[in-house]
């Protein structure tokens, strides 16, 4: 479930903006270049430059896929931990376009204290609400009627994109007046310091991949202490083939010719 995405990005190649519907082979590029004169004067038809694009381009896909691989993970882990039925952990909701249509903007997970079977996941989860909400300066009145979490997974935030960080803070105030709390959980440690505050600071609870052993800050911490799973040690478990498939696929992304 992690792997699958990641194992795409050994097929990237570049297009080099000629939306070509064949593989831009490192051939093409250098049919490409070698009759742009200015190009082919300096050396830029090179197999090298072609790999230097490819590994450009390829690194942006890979955490791309990495975050669709961890979102998946996540979603599937909440789902048979904690026994929540696949229609339970889908949350959304539609916004009027430009055009006067709708569209459905959806998030990764929710885990609804409703939909928990077990009573003592249950009382866990509830009482991680509320002190959740509470931590972000949320009264304890409002804290209480806090009964599920939407949860917005990344791999890590690297993106300084205020349109990006403007679209989760609408999600969260949607979220927030459903009576959910909004969390963006982070796998890694790859989040600004200013980042977290902006989100905190507009109630939305971030959890990172800081082992730090907090569940109110600590991705792991939540996932082994709340939802019941230690995510940490599946990791560590698989480590070696992870790290195989993943060197592979950068071995094809850094060979001009993927090999």
């Amino acid at each position: 479930m992690l792997l699958e995405p990641l194992r795409t990005c050994a097929k990237y190649t570049p297009n080099f903006g000629k939306n070509e519907s064949d593989e831009f082979t490192v051939t093409r590029f250098q049919e490409v270049y070698g009759a742009d004169p200015l190009y082919h004067w300096i050396g830029l038809d090179s197999e090298l430059m072609y790999a230097a694009h490819k590994a450009a381009g390829g690194m942006t896909s890979i955490y791309r896929q990495l975050g669709t691989g961890c979102e998946r993970l996540f979603r599937a882990v909440i789902g048979d931990t904690l026994r929540i039925a696949p229609d339970d952990l889908n949350w959304g909701y539609d916004v009027e376009t430009d055009d006067g249509g709708s569209r459905r903007l959806t998030l990764d997970a929710k885990i609804g204290c409703t939909s928990i079977l077990d009573s003592a996941a249950k009382t866990r989860m509830a009482t991680w609400l509320f002190t959740s909400a509470n931590s972000l300066g949320i009264s304890k009145n409002r804290s209480k009627q806090i009964s599920g979490a939407i949860f917005e997974v990344r791999q890590g935030y690297k993106s300084a994109d205020a349109k990006r960080q403007n679209a989760d803070l609408r999600n969260a105030a949607h979220a927030f007046s459903e009576n959910d709390l909004p969390v963006i959980a982070v796998l890694s440690t790859q989040i600004s310091d200013t980042l977290l505050r902006r989100y905190r600071n507009g109630n939305m609870l971030v959890l990172t991949g800081d082992r730090i052993g907090d569940v109110l800050k600590d991705t792991y911490a939540f996932m082994n202490e709340i939802v019941g799973y230690p995510l940490d040690r599946f990791f560590e478990r698989n480590t070696d083939t992870l790290r195989r498939e993943v060197n592979l696929i950068l071995s094809r992304l850094l060979s001009p010719k993927g090999a």
